[in-house]
């Protein structure tokens, strides 16, 4: 048979899903492809080089990075944007566990992504060989599942695993494969996605609905917190019509501002460290408090600005995908396992059903109106503080005052990314991709890069510290490769600011390790092969964005920010004023400054 005619017969045999001789490679390839695969990200490897070769004839890009870190990163906004489950790749050993910080991050943040892990052969496994590492064991805790692949015939079974339970339990799983599967020859069919999973898990229980219903009808004072799940199942518009119908406020979760528009009358701002005091202020006073696709995280409730908001007394209505998250950091009253948008439907058409034609509260909504007011002049008074060169706040306010409506903005973590948290608005989901509460720095500009991907006609910006800044500008060179055309906003206060904090409030100003001797930043970029600009006066930084949009090239702008005005810590509750007992080390003693 000729290799036409071999070609025909696996074309029409994955057509009619009839099994067929393939090669292992193949049998991946052809699955990611029914997947919807559209791009893989990684570097280059001897262990997976004949599935690689297989990419360009599939139609799948191989995006090679500089460091795996960022492939995952990468994947993880992909999925965010997207919608479709991101694919990673790296050589076995020091490629895979490349990805460990970025998997992790990707496994708190719920992205459904699929880490394909070429493990040593079979033939040497346990010899501690070259490049060998117990990569299941290292991923077991950082992922979903770990799927290992133990037959060559079973890698497009084990990869539809994968697959299923990355979408069903919203995370990354590891498909770990020896290296010398990929080679040989098995009989299979290539299934469509319908015939091995279901994205629908449905509205839940129809007597717990109706308890939710029951509950936000003879609240006092209802309100909203919207979360991922909303985003994700694309349930904003129904969060909108429960809010408008009680006249219920609406706060976003933790780095989720992008869970329900900001320009709508409702809308409170973000919970969490450095949100909205507007939301949290609301939140506080709340009866009956209906939580949708949120988990409620430890971290994004804890009291900011000394504000212990989180209710203690309100009764919970919590609505998440995962039974596991269901009254897992507050006690609720009622838990909905479903999907966030399909729930919020039943719960409206509960509502309209017992409250046909409610009026609106116009109390409620002008104090809402008034929290807001508040909050907002106190954001651009504090702003508008002089700084040397530029205080970071101001630095934010001018660019969110610049930005295009459909903008997607990656954050980092550290001192002036979270502070964004309080200065990031937008009215559609899918805008705001942050680092979330793994809290690893070098998270926004991969992430910025997979973002683009995801949505090639959005501008992406990416706010990123100067710490942060040096774990990822390597992927400058990634980004003016693959023509992205991606800005990012390096905020350079030449110190690890977020920890300096720690040390001004509990340390007496001894600064250890705090303090960065930065290069510039924009002429590295220029030698990348990027644009690169350096910005020193606050009314330079919006022009300098608006150009970088507008260019449709990648840009780093360099903007130079006061190192002194920082953010409260980020746990203060974490740490205590030092206690000294050696005589060596008594004029550190938080009694003898």
């Amino acid at each position: 048979m000729t290799n036409v005619a071999q070609r025909e017969e696996k074309q029409q045999a994955v057509a009619t899903r009839q099994k067929v001789k393939m090669t292992p490679s193949e049998a991946i390839v052809e699955t990611l492809v029914a997947e919807g695969v559209t791009h893989i990200s990684g570097i280059l490897g001897s262990a997976f080089m004949d599935m690689l070769d297989l990419l360009p004839t599939a139609g799948i890009r191989f995006i090679g990075v500089r460091h795996e870190q960022s492939a995952a990163h990468m994947a993880d906004a992909f999925t965010r944007v997207g919608g479709v489950a991101g694919v990673v790749i790296g050589q076995n050993g020091p490629g895979i566990t490349n990805m460990v910080t970025s998997v992790a991050a990707a496994n708190q943040a719920h992205t459904p992504m699929v880490v394909i892990s070429p493990s040593a052969g079979t033939p040497t496994i346990g010899w501690d060989g070259f490049q060998e590492a117990d990569q299941v064991s290292i991923f077991k805790s950082i992922t979903k599942e770990t799927v290992r692949v133990t037959h060559p015939g079973r890698v497009a079974d084990c990869l539809r695993t994968a697959f299923r339970i990355a979408y069903a339990e919203r995370g990354p799983v590891l498909f770990d494969i020896p290296r010398d599967y990929f080679y040989g020859e098995v009989y299979d069919a290539i299934l469509e996605p319908h015939q091995y999973r279901v994205d629908n898990r449905g509205s839940g229980s129809p007597e717990f609905i109706e308890q939710a219903v029951e509950l936000l009808a003879s609240a006092k004072n209802p309100v909203i917190i919207s979360g991922r799940g909303t985003v994700d199942s694309d349930g904003i518009d129904v969060v909108k019509e429960i809010a408008e119908h009680l006249t219920a406020p609406v706060a976003v979760s933790y780095m989720h501002n992008d869970a329900f528009p900001a320009n709508h009358e409702l809308s409170v701002g973000p919970i969490g460290y450095m949100g909205s005091k507007a939301a949290m202020n609301t939140l506080k006073d709340a009866d009956v408090l209906l939580a949708i696709g949120t988990r409620l995280s430890v971290f994004g409730t804890l009291p900011c600005y000394d504000i212990d908001y989180f209710p203690k007394n309100a009764k919970i209505i919590q609505i998440d995908i995962n039974p596991r998250q269901i009254a897992r950091t507050h006690p609720v009253e009622v838990g909905i396992i479903g999907d966030a948008k399909a729930a919020s439907a039943e719960i409206l058409k509960g509502l309209q059903a017992k409250l046909p034609n409610p009026e609106k509260n116009e109390e409620r909504l002008a104090k809402v109106t008034e929290e807001k007011v508040k909050w907002e002049k106190e954001l651009v008074d504090l702003a508008m503080v002089p700084g040397t060169p530029i205080n970071p706040r101001r630095a934010l306010l001018e660019l969110t005052k610049v930005l295009p409506e459909n903008t997607i903005v990656t954050t980092d973590i550290g001192n002036v990314s979270s502070t964004a948290n309080a200065y990031l608005k937008f009215n559609h989901g899918r805008q705001h991709i942050a680092a979330l509460t793994f809290g690893n720095t070098g998270f926004a500009f991969p992430s910025a890069m997979g973002a683009q991907l995801a949505n090639p006609d959005s501008p992406v910006v990416a706010i990123v510290g100067d710490g942060a800044w040096g774990m990822s500008l390597h992927e400058v060179s990634t980004a003016v490769d693959e023509n992205l055309p991606v800005v990012a906003c390096v905020f350079n206060n030449n110190a690890w600011c977020a920890e300096k904090k720690n040390q001004v409030d509990f340390y007496n100003n001894r600064f250890v390790g705090a303090d960065i001797n930065n290069p510039d930043f924009a002429t590295l970029a220029e030698t990348m092969g990027a644009v690169g600009m350096r910005v020193n006066k606050p009314e330079d930084v919006g022009p300098a964005i608006q150009k970088a949009i507008e260019s449709r090239k990648p840009t780093v702008i360099d903007i130079q920010v006061d190192g002194t005005q920082l953010a409260p810590p980020f746990r203060k509750d974490a740490l205590k004023m030092p206690t000294r007992l050696l005589p060596k080390y008594a004029h550190l003693d938080h009694n003898n400054w």
